[in-house]
C-alpha cells in the first residue's frame, strides 16, 4: 500500500528555518502533484504551496517569499523550505500526493514556531 511519510517538524524560534520531507513510499506508478498544507488549532486545512509534475509551483500568499517547496522525482520526495518563520506558521503539516488515481495524505508532522 502506498504511504506518505512526513518528517522535519519541529520546535523553532520566530525567523529560524526548517526543512520538512515527504517520502512516498511502495509506488510503482508515477507521483504527479504534490503539495504541503496545514491545519492549525480551530482553523480549516488550508493550501501552504504545492507543484505539478512539470516542476510548476505555486504558494499562498503569506508563505511566499519564505517558503520553497522542491521534489526529488526519482526519489519520489517532497521538501518544504522554510525560512523566517513566523508565530503564525504554527501548525500540522501534511504532505499530499496524486499517486496514479490515488489522492493520498500523510499523518502530518508537527511545527511550532515560538515568538
Amino acid at each position: 500500500q502506498v504511504q506518505l511519510v512526513e518528517s522535519g517538524g519541529k520546535l523553532v524560534q520566530a525567523g529560524g528555518s526548517l526543512r520538512l520531507t515527504c517520502a512516498v513510499l511502495r509506488s510503482h506508478v508515477s507521483v504527479n502533484d504534490m503539495g504541503w498544507y496545514r491545519q492549525a488549532p480551530g482553523h480549516q486545512r488550508e493550501l501552504v504551496a504545492r507543484v505539478d509534475g512539470g516542476g510548476r509551483t505555486m504558494y499562498e500568499d503569506s508563505v511566499k517569499g519564505r517558503f520553497t517547496i522542491t521534489r526529488d522525482s526519482a526519489k519520489k520526495t517532497l521538501y518544504l523550505h522554510m525560512n523566517n518563520v513566523k508565530p503564525e506558521d504554527t501548525a500540522v503539516y501534511y504532505c499530499n500526493a496524486k499517486v496514479g488515481l490515488a489522492n493520498l495524505w500523510g499523518q502530518g508532522t508537527q511545527v511550532t514556531v515560538s515568538a
